[in-house]
C-alpha cells in the first residue's frame, strides 16, 4: 500500500537514495516554491535538527541530482522518538522492554535517568513524588485503583501490552497541566504489519521465599487465580443490617439474636486461621498474543490484535518494625517487632485492539483490562513498650484490584503535504479495589502462651471498596502555514471527569458480657470466633466504624482545558515551540456517614483556573548536536485520599493514615536547559541541567493518635526548590575481538546519572495547617527549614552493559541501578524524619533466539537484585537507628520460553 509522507515532515534534508534524489529533481515545484518530495523519499523532520543551508540551498540541491553531496546532512544520527518532539524527553521502545526484561511499566521506568521507584509501583521523576507527575494511556488520563493515589500504580501495565512509554520532562501546553517532575504517556501495542501469534510460558522463583517457610491461610480453593469464588463477599445478614442505616450493635433495631445470627454469618476458619507453609510454591506466568491485519483495497487496511497473560508469584519477607522516640540522642522503643510476612500476587491481563487506516486516516479502538490481586497473611511478635506487655499481632487480607480502560481514536489529515492534521481520543475508564475480611486478630503473651483477652486486646474484621471512574475526551489540531519558513500552529481542547467514591466498616467481637472464660482466651482463633462462643455470647459483635465522615468520602475533579501552541524556525538552526494552556478545574471531597448516608461538613471546593505557558527552544549549535531550553508554569493538585479525613491502613509499610481536608494546589515554576549528541546510529551523549520552584508542596508527615498510635498524613509546606544535572551516554562497540569466535557480537553499554538538591524552606510568620488542627500554627513545628523534600535522592544512577549478535538473538545484559537516601515522610515534632536507603541492585538479564523445526523460539533468563540488597526506612540521630521497617526481598530469578507461528 502506498504511504505519503506527511508535509511536517519535509523539513530536513538527508542522504537519500540516488534513484530517490532524481525522482526529487523531476518532481514538479510544489505552491510553496520547495521542490515536490516523492511518497519513496525518507525525510526527517526538522523539528529538533534543521539543514544548514536555506530552503533555496535545498532546492539548488535538488536541481542537481547527480551530486548527492551537494545535500549537507544534519541530524542523521538523532533517533525517530527524538526527531518529533521539541521537548526533554526519554523513551522506552519495545527493544528496551526486550533488553531489560522488565515486567511492568514501573520496572522498566526504573532504568530511565532522574526516574526512580517507589513501593514497586509509583514513580519519583527527578525527585518529585508521584503526585507531580501524570500517567496517560494513549494521551488519555488513567483512574487509580488505589485509596490513597489519584495517580495510577504503573506495576498494573504489563510489558506485553505496551509498545512503549514517554517520559516528557519539559512542560508542552498540549499535555495536562498537574506536571511536575514529567508526564508519562504509554503506548499500547497498535495494529501489526503482519499476522502473526505467540505462546510463552515461564517459571522462576526467590531466594527467601520458593522452597522456604511462609505463611498462608486457606480462603477458597480458586484463591490461585485472584479472583474469589464468593467466599469473601459480605455475607447477607450483614448487608441487611447495614440497610437499615444504623449501626449493628445490639439495641435499637437489633436484638441479642439478631447480633449473633450476624456474627455467625462472618466466615471463619479459612480467613481467621494463619498456616505455616514449610515450602512456598514457586512462581509461574504463560501468555499468548496475536495479531491479524490485512488490505482493504488499494489504500486501507484494517488490523486487529490480542494479547492475554496470567501471572502467579510468591514473595515471603521477614524483617523488623520498631517504633521510637528520641530524648536527646538516646532513643525509647516504643515497640519492637520481628514479622513475617507472605505475600501471593495474581494477575490476569487482557488487551483487545483493532484499528482501520485508509489513505491519510487512521481509526483504533482499545481495550485494556488487568486484574491483580494480593492474598496476604503477616504475623509479628515483640515488646509493645505502650500497652506493657509482649504482643503478636496476626493479620490476613485480600487486595483485589482491576482496571478497564476503553479509549477510540482517529487521526486525519488534509492537504496535498498533510499540512493540516486533526486527533481526537475519547475514552472512558473504571478502577476498584476492593479488601473484603481484612482482619486482625492481638494476643498477649501471658507466661508463655498466646492470650486473646478481649478485655485487654481486640481484633477487628475490615471491609473497604473503593471505585474511581475517569470519562476524558481531547482534540489537537496542527496546521503548517504555507509559509516561506516553517511555521506550524496548534490548538485544542481536553476534558476530564474525574469521580471517586470510598468507604469502609469497621467490627469487632468483644467481651462485653463479662470476663472471656480462661480456658477461651487460649482458643485457636477459629475455636474462639465459633458460633458456640457467640451463641453463648462469650463474645458479641459490634461495629466499631468511625462516624461523622470519617469511613467514606465522594470525590470529583472536573477539569476543562483550551490550549494554543507554535512551533516553527527563528532561523534555519534556531527552533521555537511556544504555547499556553488555560485549565479550570472544580476539586471536591465529601465525607458522608457511612451509617446513615448524610454527607458531612466539609470545606469548599478548590475551584481554580490557571494560565499555563511553555517556551521550548532547541538550537542545532552543529551536526548532530543540539541544544534546547524549556521554561514553564505547571500545578500539582492534591490526591483525593490526602483530602478526606479519614482512617486508612497502608499494607506495604504498616502504617495508618489520615487525609487533611484543609490542601490547597501547589504551583510550579520550571526551567531546563540540554545538550545533546548523536554521534553514531543509536549512540548518544546528552548533558542537561533543571531547577523549580514550588509553591505551597504538598509534604506528608507524622502525628501520634491516641494511645501512643502512629499515624501519618499531609500538609502544605510553604516552599522548595529542586535543581540538579543529569548526564546520559549510549554506545555500541563493534568487533571488539578480531576472531572467529567473536563472531557479530557487539558490546553495548549505556548508562545515566542524575545529581539533584532539593531544599524545603519555611521561614518565620509561615504557616501550615496539618490534620487534626483547627486553625494554622507555626510552620516550624512541622517543617524543617533547609531540609530535603520527601522522595528526593542526591543520587540516581543507572548502567546497562551487555553483549549482543542480531543473528543469533542473542543479548545478554548486566543492570545495575543506584538511588541514594532519601526523606519517605517528616518526622513528628523534635523527632528525626523517616528515611529510605533503596541502595545499590544489579540485575542480569539473557535472550537468546534459535529455531526449533520452522518455529521461532526464544529463551530468557532473569536474575533480579543479585546483591541482595535489603529494604531500609528509619530514623537516626546521635548514631542511634529506629528500623521502622527493614526486610530482606532476596534474589529474584525467572525462566521464560516464547515460540512465534
Amino acid at each position: 500500500m502506498k504511504r505519503t509522507p506527511s508535509r511536517s515532515g519535509l523539513s530536513v534534508a538527508i542522504t537519500t537514495l540516488l534513484a530517490c534524489q532524481v525522482a526529487w529533481a523531476q518532481q514538479p515545484a510544489s505552491p510553496r516554491g520547495d521542490a515536490a518530495i516523492p511518497a519513496q523519499a525518507t525525510i526527517v523532520q526538522a523539528t529538533l535538527a534543521q539543514a544548514a543551508g536555506t530552503q533555496d540551498a535545498a532546492a539548488q540541491a535538488a536541481s542537481t541530482p547527480a551530486q548527492l553531496d551537494a545535500v549537507e546532512v544534519r541530524g542523521e544520527y538523532i533517533p525517530e522518538p527524538m526527531l518529533q518532539t521539541a521537548e526533554v524527553a526519554s523513551f522506552i521502545t519495545r527493544e528496551d522492554f526486550e533488553r531489560t526484561g522488565d515486567g511492568d511499566a514501573a520496572a522498566a521506568l526504573s532504568r530511565v535517568s532522574g526516574v526512580s521507584i517507589v513501593d514497586d509501583k509509583f514513580v519519583y521523576v527527578r525527585g518529585l513524588g508521584e503526585r507531580y507527575s501524570s500517567a496517560l494511556l494513549n494521551g488519555s488520563p488513567l483512574p487509580s485503583p488505589e485509596p490513597m493515589q489519584r495517580v495510577v500504580p504503573l506495576d498494573l501495565f504489563p510489558a506485553e501490552v505496551l509498545q512503549g512509554m514517554t517520559v516528557q520532562k519539559t512542560y508542552s501546553a498540549r499535555y495536562p497541566g498537574e506536571f511536575g517532575g514529567g508526564i508519562i504517556d504509554l503506548q499500547s501495542l497498535t495494529i501489526p504489519d503482519a499476522p502473526f501469534f505467540k505462546l510463552s510460558v515461564g517459571g522462576g522463583g526467590n531466594s527467601v521465599t520458593t522452597g522456604e517457610k511462609g505463611l498462608t491461610y486457606y480462603g477458597s480453593e480458586d484463591d490461585w487465580s485472584g479472583y474469589d469464588d464468593g467466599t469473601r463477599k459480605m455475607p447477607r445478614a450483614l448487608q441487611d443490617a447495614i440497610a437499615t442505616g444504623q449501626r449493628v450493635d445490639l439495641g435499637g433495631d437489633f436484638s441479642r439474636e439478631d447480633i449473633r445470627r450476624i456474627g455467625r454469618s462472618f466466615q471463619n476458619a479459612n480467613l481467621n486461621l494463619l498456616q505455616e507453609n514449610d515450602s512456598i510454591n514457586p512462581d509461574g506466568n504463560v501468555g499468548a498474543s496475536a495479531g491479524y491485519t490485512a488490505e482493504m483495497g488499494e489504500d486501507a487496511r484494517i488490523g486487529f490484535i490480542a494479547v492475554a497473560g496470567f501471572e502467579n508469584t510468591w514473595r515471603t519477607r521477614f524483617g523488623d518494625q520498631q517504633q521510637g522516640v528520641f530524648v536527646n540522642d538516646v532513643v525509647e522503643y516504643d515497640s519492637d517487632y520481628d514479622f513475617l510476612s507472605t505475600q501471593n500476587n495474581a494477575r490476569t491481563n487482557v488487551l483487545l485492539g483493532a484499528g482501520y487506516e485508509w489513505g491519510s486516516n487512521k481509526l483504533g479502538l482499545t481495550t485494556l483490562y488487568v486484574h491483580d490481586t494480593i492474598k496476604e497473611a503477616r504475623s509479628r511478635s515483640g515488646m509493645d513498650n505502650l500497652a506493657g506487655f509482649e504482643a503478636r499481632d496476626d493479620y490476613t487480607a485480600w487486595f483485589e484490584r482491576e482496571l478497564i480502560n476503553h479509549q477510540l481514536t482517529g487521526s486525519h489529515a488534509f492537504g496535498e503535504y498533510d499540512d493540516l492534521k486533526i486527533e481526537w481520543r475519547a475514552a472512558t475508564a473504571r478502577a476498584t479495589r476492593d479488601v473484603p475480611y481484612e482482619k486482625g486478630i492481638r494476643y498477649e503473651n501471658v507466661d508463655g502462651y498466646w492470650s486473646h483477652d478481649a478485655s485487654r486486646v481486640q481484633n477487628y474484621t475490615r471491609f473497604s471498596a473503593v471505585e474511581d471512574t475517569v470519562d476524558s475526551a481531547g482534540l489537537d489540531v496542527t496546521w503548517r502555514l504555507p509559509v516561506e519558513r516553517d511555521l506550524t500552529l496548534g490548538f485544542g481542547g481536553a476534558y476530564m471527569d474525574n469521580e471517586r467514591n470510598a468507604w469502609a466498616r469497621e467490627f469487632k467481637f468483644l467481651a462485653l458480657d463479662g470476663a472471656l472464660p480462661f480456658h477461651n482466651r487460649y482458643q485457636r482463633p477459629d475455636y474462639l470466633f465459633s458460633d458456640y462462643n457467640l451463641s453463648q455470647d462469650l463474645l458479641r459483635l459490634r461495629e466499631t466504624t468511625g462516624g461523622f465522615g470519617a469511613s467514606a468520602y465522594d470525590a470529583a475533579l472536573e477539569v476543562k482545558a483550551l490550549y494554543l501552541q507554535a512551533e516553527g524556525e527563528i532561523t534555519a538552526n534556531l527552533r521555537a515551540t511556544v504555547g499556553v494552556r488555560y485549565e479550570d478545574a472544580t476539586q471536591s471531597v465529601t465525607p458522608y456517614d457511612v451509617i446513615t448516608g448524610i454527607a458531612q461538613a466539609a470545606p469548599a471546593p478548590l475551584e481554580n483556573d490557571y494560565f499555563l505557558p511553555a517556551l521550548t527552544l532547541t538550537w542545532n549549535i552543529a551536526d548532530n548536536r543540539q541544544l534546547r531550553f524549556g521554561a514553564s508554569r505547571t500545578i500539582a493538585r492534591p490526591q483525593f485520599r490526602e483530602m478526606a479525613p479519614q482512617q486508612y491502613s497502608d499494607p506495604d509499610s504498616f502504617r495508618q493514615f489520615y487525609g487533611n481536608p484543609y490542601l490547597v494546589d501547589s504551583e510550579l515554576t520550571n526551567f531546563d536547559v540540554r545538550h545533546e549528541w548523536f554521534f553514531g546510529s543509536g549512540e548518544y551523549f546528552t548533558v542537561g541541567a533543571f531547577h523549580k520552584t514550588i509553591d505551597k508542596p504538598i509534604e506528608t508527615n507524622i502525628n501520634v493518635g491516641g494511645g501512643g498510635t502512629i499515624f501519618q498524613s499531609f500538609l502544605n509546606a510553604p516552599e522548595a526548590t529542586v535543581y540538579g544535572a543529569e548526564v546520559e551516554f549510549k554506545k555500541y562497540f563493534d568487533d571488539v575481538f578480531a576472531a572467529d569466535w567473536w563472531g557479530a557480537n557487539r558490546l553495548y553499554l549505556a548508562t545515566n546519572y542524575t545529581w539533584s538538591q532539593s531544599e524545603v524552606n519555611a521561614d518565620e510568620g509561615d504557616t501550615v495547617q496539618p490534620f487534626g488542627y483547627p486553625a494554622p500554627v507555626d510552620a516550624r513545628l512541622f517543617v524543617r527549614d533547609g531540609s530535603d523534600m520527601q522522595g528526593q535522592s542526591e543520587h540516581i544512577a543507572n548502567l546497562q552493559f551487555g553483549v549482543e549478535d542480531e543473528s543469533t538473538g542473542l543479548q545478554a545484559t548486566l543492570i545495575a541501578n543506584h538511588v541514594s537516601e532519601r526523606v519517605s515522610a517528616r518526622g513528628r515534632p523534635g523527632q528525626p524524619d523517616y528515611m529510605q536507603e533503596p541502595g545499590t541492585t544489579l540485575d542480569f538479564v539473557l535472550r537468546k533466539g534459535f529455531n526449533l523445526g520452522d518455529t521461532a523460539m526464544t529463551l530468557g533468563f532473569a536474575a533480579r537484585n543479585i546483591l541482595d540488597t535489603e529494604f531500609d526506612e528509619y530514623q537516626e540521630r546521635g548514631g542511634q537507628k529506629v528500623h521502622v521497617l527493614r526486610y530482606d526481598p532476596g534474589v529474584t530469578y525467572s525462566l521464560s520460553l516464547s515460540a512465534e507461528f
